[in-house]
């Protein structure tokens, strides 16, 4: 969301780093654009400063003096003062045609920064923010860019540009006075503007901190859509954004209301200096010094300057809005990656497989120590199952594998190369995992299953879902591979959610497998289904297997059982249940529990 630091954001530092999407090196066809579009902004100035305003003034005077002969000119002129007026129009939109693509480049470019690099940032900034919040940021800079590079070439430049045409015209036509007054009020105009734009700007900051807040409120409420119906708790989200939404409409009308008096300020000014200058004319005229053309002449270029001097608080406020959005999402571009590779790391060899933990600790946090010196060694195409309480840290491990955290001390090994010295890409491609709780993308089936592996064939997919014994509940929907499967997978069951990444992980086909809890979400008929697929792709493979349910791994080569992040057992199945320690006691209420489900069964 929008914080403080961000309000305050200095403008040219901001602008300077906005240029360069501005100016690409690796574009030059924009960039003749751009250069295009600059000629006709100097063109449409030309003709609007030096055409119009004297052609006009060439027909009032010819009028005034009563010449019926000089009619044919006269109407010359009116037709110039048209055509000019009408080539301004012209050269305007010549150059917005020229430069749009410029602006949705840049745009563009942006966007897909800042998308790459959130998904560079770790796991952990993303379990600390709210997505709607993000995003919600992420759109307003992004839309930003555009806005503010078309302020920038065709408002604030043509201004600077007719602001030094017309003192040129006043200073040889008209003398210091007409000239001093004019600097007098564009400066005075401009330093009003900023001052007042810069006290909207706080109320601005504030109306956005609502409105992101509100935003990501509603996200979340509709993405815990089913937790909300679970405890009947539609009326009190309402109420919460109810009130989210009236604080922001309060915020809102502040804004607004300080916009009237900036635009009644802005007009007071103008107004003045037109009535001065009209009065200066109107004097000198009296004393035979100018014509009554000069009159028009004048309120015409003062007119045509206060047009842009207008627009020019908008586009104070817009930039400085711009400044504030695009400093938020800057904010986020420099959010430092929590976990980068080492510089000039080498992609990860596997050959064999062999992964090992060596005195791995770690925690989430400084004070709450997780891994507590986990000593493991897999051989290659061995299968390891990690069991214990909730808590003990079994899930840590999958993530510290992925390198989704840099670990407190130890290292993890695999095939002799520590993983947190070779790149993050090459050691997540090496693995596949089924993890325990399984969130799909808004598409289809066949596209979630295909996301294992860019490029697979539709037989491939189809193979992958025959071997996660989901092809048969596939090919008996209507759309088959092309049915949604919803938001997150909602139209999905737990189990079906989990053959679907069964089958990702299949297609991936890895030489390092894990699978964090891979039936939990399944019954007991399709879990038995699926088991021994599960145990037909741990063949040959170096597994690591996270379970709750102890019968799904008495086939590892090794159990290590954790508690409190800790090795407390280790050995096979058969070794395990002769030593009678914390896995026997686990096995046997595993095995009461059962027999108890068994019994309510058959009595049913």
């Amino acid at each position: 969301m929008t914080d403080p630091a961000s309000a305050e954001r200095p403008l040219l530092p901001t602008l300077r780093r906005f240029l360069p999407y501005l100016w690409p090196k690796d574009a030059p066809s924009l960039r003749l654009r751009i250069v295009g579009a600059m000629s006709l902004v100097v063109l449409s100035k030309l003709v609007q400063v030096y055409g119009a305003p004297f052609a006009l003034q060439g027909a009032v005077d010819g009028m005034v003096k009563g010449d019926r002969s000089a009619t044919t000119l006269i109407l010359a002129l009116v037709i110039g003062y048209g055509a000019a007026r009408f080539g301004s129009v012209l050269f305007d939109n010549l150059r917005n045609a020229v430069f749009e693509r410029v602006g949705q480049d840049a745009t563009r470019r942006l966007a897909a920064n800042v998308f790459r690099h959130l998904h560079q940032l770790s796991l952990r900034f993303h379990l600390e923010r709210r997505t709607g919040a993000v995003t919600k940021v992420v759109e307003r800079g992004t839309k930003s860019i555009d806005t503010m590079l078309y302020f920038l070439l065709f408002n604030i430049a043509p201004t600077i540009l007719e602001l030094a045409l017309v003192v040129g015209i006043f200073a040889t036509k008209f003398g210091g006075w007409l000239v001093t007054g004019t600097l007098v009020m564009v400066v005075v105009y401009i330093a009003f503007t900023r001052w007042v734009t810069d006290w909207r700007a706080a109320l601005r900051t504030r109306m956005n901190d609502l409105d992101t807040g509100a935003v990501a409120h509603a996200v979340d409420s509709l993405l815990n859509f089913e937790t909300v119906k679970y405890f009947g708790a539609e009326e009190r989200e309402a109420k919460r954004y109810d009130a989210a939404m009236a604080a922001y409409a309060g915020a809102a009308v502040k804004s607004e209301n300080s916009l009237a008096w900036l635009n009644v300020g802005q007009a007071l000014i103008t107004n003045v200096m037109m009535a001065f200058g009209m009065a200066l004319i109107v004097l000198g005229w009296s004393r035979g010094e100018f014509t009554a053309g000069n009159v028009v002449l004048v309120s015409t270029l003062l007119a045509q300057l206060f047009r842009p001097l207008d627009l020019l608080g908008m586009v104070y406020r817009t930039i400085r809005q711009g400044v504030i959005d695009m400093g938020s999402m800057f904010d986020l571009i420099d959010t430092p990656s929590e976990v980068t590779d080492a510089p000039a790391a080498p992609a990860l060899v596997v050959g064999k497989g062999h992964v090992r933990f060596e005195n791995v600790r770690f925690g989430y946090d400084a004070d709450r120590t997780i891994l507590k010196g986990i000593d493991l060694d897999i051989p290659a195409g061995h299968t390891l199952a990690v069991v214990g309480p909730s808590g003990a840290g079994k899930s840590t491990l999958a993530r510290l594998m992925y390198r989704f955290y840099d670990l407190t001390g130890g290292r993890i090994m695999i095939d002799g190369q520590d993983i947190a010295q070779v790149t993050q890409a090459s050691l997540r491609a090496a693995i596949g995992i089924v993890p325990q709780d399984t969130v799909l993308f808004n598409d289809t089936i066949g596209y979630n299953i295909a996301y294992g592996r860019e490029g697979a064939t539709r037989a491939e997919i189809e193979g992958a879902a025959r071997g996660a014994a989901i092809s048969t509940f596939i090919e008996g929907q209507s759309d088959g591979y092309d049915t949604r499967v919803g938001e997150r997978g909602l139209k999905l069951s737990g189990g079906e959610k989990q053959r679907v990444a069964i089958a990702r992980t299949l297609l991936k086909n890895p030489p390092i497998l894990i699978l964090d809890e891979a039936t939990s979400a399944l019954d007991s008929r399709t879990e038995g289904e699926i088991q021994s697929t599960l145990e037909d792709i741990e063949r040959g493979r170096t597994t690591i297997v996270i379970a709750h349910r102890l019968s799904t791994i008495v086939h590892a080569d090794e159990i290590v059982v954790l508690e409190a992040g800790e090795v407390v057992e280790r050995g096979t199945h058969a070794q395990l249940l002769r030593r009678n320690g914390l896995y026997a006691e686990m096995w046997n209420r595993q095995a009461q529990e059962r027999a108890d489900e068994d019994g309510v069964l058959a009595a049913e």
